[in-house]
């Protein structure tokens, strides 16, 4: 499982389409405008800066420290994916290998190489880049990209209550009360069945 799926068609670049009735405008960089890959050790403060602003705020806690970004990039970059405008991060997921049934604490800072079980750690997008549905359209990728990965079975997370519709609209199982706590936070700990083919592309707009 530690082999990058680069020709997946769910982590090809999108391209601005030139105009109707006029010649395709020179820009002034090369960079795709929209582009989803893998993360590499090398974005990982554009990750931890985005997941900083985002939870801190909020709950007093970021889901990874720098160090645990660090050591799954480098342990599973293929269990990541981030969304890039122009050569900018704008939302990422990082994941990691889990080989039981149900997640443990041992979970939070552990990647079990692999594992039929993909553990989702954080979803995170930009504060400029929010209210636009692209935590959704990221989830939607990530989760088709999963299919492509031989050996995987199934994604799991833990949210809090407030999150839970937004994963159930995404295709996820409630599982109950995690046995995971943070800083006396609970969690409801959520599945999601890879089963089955790739679905077709969604016209996603982006």
């Amino acid at each position: 499982m530690t082999q990058q799926l680069a020709g997946s068609p769910f982590l090809k670049p999108t391209f601005p389409k030139a105009p109707v009735g006029g010649p395709l405008r020179h820009r002034r960089h090369t960079l795709p405008a929209s582009e989803f890959r893998n993360l590499t050790p090398q974005d990982a403060i554009s990750v931890f800066e985005i997941e900083r602003e985002a939870f801190v705020s909020v709950s007093g806690e970021c889901p990874l420290t720098l160090d645990e970004v660090l050591n799954f990039l480098a342990q599973c970059p293929e269990l990541s994916l981030g969304w890039f405008e122009e050569g900018q991060l704008v939302a990422f997921i990082i994941g990691s290998g889990w080989d039981k049934e149900k997640l443990s604490q041992e979970a939070m800072t552990q990647h079990f190489p692999h594992s039929p079980t993909v553990h989702m750690h954080v979803l995170s997008v930009h504060r400029h880049c929010r209210q636009q549905g692209k935590g959704s359209i990221l989830l939607w990728r990530y989760l088709q990209y999963l299919r492509c990965v031989p050996g995987l079975r199934r994604a799991l997370l833990i949210c809090e209550d407030f999150l839970v519709p937004f994963y159930l609209k995404a295709g996820f199982k409630e599982r109950g009360p995690s046995a995971i706590s943070v800083s006396n936070m609970r969690f409801q700990e959520m599945e999601h069945l890879l089963g089955g083919q790739a679905y077709a592309r969604r016209n996603s707009g982006c």
